[in-house]
């Protein structure tokens, strides 16, 4: 029998084949690394060392272009390995949050933020740690940040509404932010348009500030995206009497009774 159909017993156990030592020469390796770069680009310890063997060869047009390729890869790396970083991070902060540990929450959310500065649950939690400690220029910074990552997110929009409206109030700041309030609730009704909080909000404000086809119309939009819920006709009736619009009151009223009416009698025969 020929030594090299010989198989020994490794340490492990495992039958270990002796194979003869293959050493490639540089011509060889690059048009290895060439093969498996076609049928697997991605590979990145493939290309960097395709980027060295062009180099010594003195390839340097195709050297640069595979440096390139493994710096961009590379970054696109580092960026996945940041965000991951910061998920890590933010569930630190969100377990402390939990045990009520507010100080080492906010540290670790930061610290979310200093690796990867658009981490969603980083943002939101430290904009809600700053408004419950009345900080409010703060918070304003991190939920401006959020609504610009996540703008289709109506809870950041809603949750950045109420601290504009805190920072209209001349003992907590020289701001006059009520309009972005007010565009902020829009803009939550928007994208939720039975956001009920955003509409009693909204219809508040805008009775405060004289605008009271604004008022009117958020709670009418609100009666017919929420039908079923007696608080907004309620709200709805008030309204339409604070404007001095008793008619219109009177048939919210009677539509109220007689929606419920229905519901009742429908109950019934159930």
């Amino acid at each position: 029998m020929s030594d090299q159909n010989v198989s020994n017993v490794g340490e492990s156990g495992g039958a270990v084949v002796e194979q003869p030592d293959q050493q490639l020469t540089p011509d060889e390796e690059i048009t290895e690394i060439e093969k498996l770069l076609g049928t697997e680009p991605d590979d990145f310890q493939a290309r960097c060392r395709l980027g060295e063997l062009y180099f010594s060869k003195g390839r340097l047009d195709d050297a640069l272009t595979e440096v390139k390729k493994s710096i961009e890869m590379a970054e696109g790396l580092r960026t996945e390995m940041n965000r991951s970083l910061a998920m890590y991070y933010s569930n630190l902060g969100t377990i402390y949050a939990t045990k009520n540990m507010i100080e080492e929450a906010e540290a670790q959310f930061k610290k979310a933020l200093e690796v990867h500065a658009d981490d969603v649950l980083a943002l939101f939690n430290l904009g809600r740690v700053c408004s419950e400690k009345r900080q409010f220029m703060e918070a304003k910074t991190y939920y401006e940040r959020l609504v610009e990552v996540t703008p289709d997110d109506p809870i950041a929009w809603y949750n950045l509404a109420l601290v504009y409206v805190e920072l209209d109030n001349p003992a907590v700041s020289d701001y006059n932010t009520i309009d972005m309030a007010m565009q902020c609730y829009l803009r939550t009704l928007e994208l939720d348009p039975k956001h009920l909080d955003a509409s009693f909000k909204l219809m508040d404000l805008a009775l405060n500030h004289k605008k009271t086809d604004l008022a009117i119309k958020v709670m009418e939009d609100a009666v017919e995206q929420n039908p079923d819920e007696p608080l907004v006709y309620y709200n709805l009736i008030s309204t339409y009497e604070k404007c001095k619009m008793f008619e219109q009151a009177e048939q919210a009223r009677q539509k109220l009774k007689d929606r419920f009416a229905k519901r009742a009698k429908e109950a019934g025969k159930a």
